[in-house]
């Protein structure tokens, strides 16, 4: 018996390891309890049925926005799946521009991944790396170095989420001054 060539079989591990993983769970259908702190915040959207949830939101941490001139409503937008919008191209050249030339030049950025807990731990973990690496390609493209941009996930293992409106809060990036 003649054995695969060494080509061949890492060819193999490489296709293998490379598919997609499998798409998140789907939403409960049946009522979800929630918190009474959380009813009184803001109420609920109704549910359509079919809904597929897709909005996430870049959070950008206060010293962040304040260094480089960003206003609360330009901080948190939203982005469908894990790819960033082309209206968000402003507040991601506003940042690219600070941490390239302005009050920020030469510090490091952190992008941090987060999902929603309805996919499994391994799916939601790599959807918040192509979430944080979609931000990072997009301020690159806007002009700042990747080695000023570090990205990690945390998947859903900061998710508070109980319903369509909170899960959207834990569907996000973080953007933070790096150490």
């Amino acid at each position: 018996m003649q054995k695969l060539p060494l080509a061949v079989a890492t060819s193999f591990v490489l296709v293998a390891c490379g598919s997609d993983p499998p798409p998140p769970a789907t939403t409960p259908s049946g009522p979800v309890d929630k918190p009474k702190a959380a009813a009184t915040l803001q109420p609920t959207p109704p549910e359509k049925a079919g809904h597929v949830p897709s909005r996430s939101n870049i959070n950008i941490s206060e010293d962040i926005r304040k260094a480089c001139g960003i206003t609360d409503a330009e901080a948190f937008f939203a982005y469908d799946s894990a790819n960033v919008r082309p209206q968000d191209s402003a507040v991601l050249q506003k940042l690219a521009n600070c941490f390239s030339t302005g009050p920020l030049k030469g510090r490091q950025m952190r992008l941090v991944g987060h999902a929603d807990p309805r996919g499994d731990e391994e799916y939601n973990m790599s959807l918040g790396n192509r979430r944080a690496d979609n931000v990072k390609n997009a301020i690159v493209g806007a002009g700042l170095a990747a080695a000023q941009v570090a990205t990690t996930s945390r998947g859903e293992m900061d998710a508070t989420g109980t319903d369509e409106a909170s899960w959207e809060k834990d569907r996000r990036v973080d953007v933070m001054l790096g150490t």
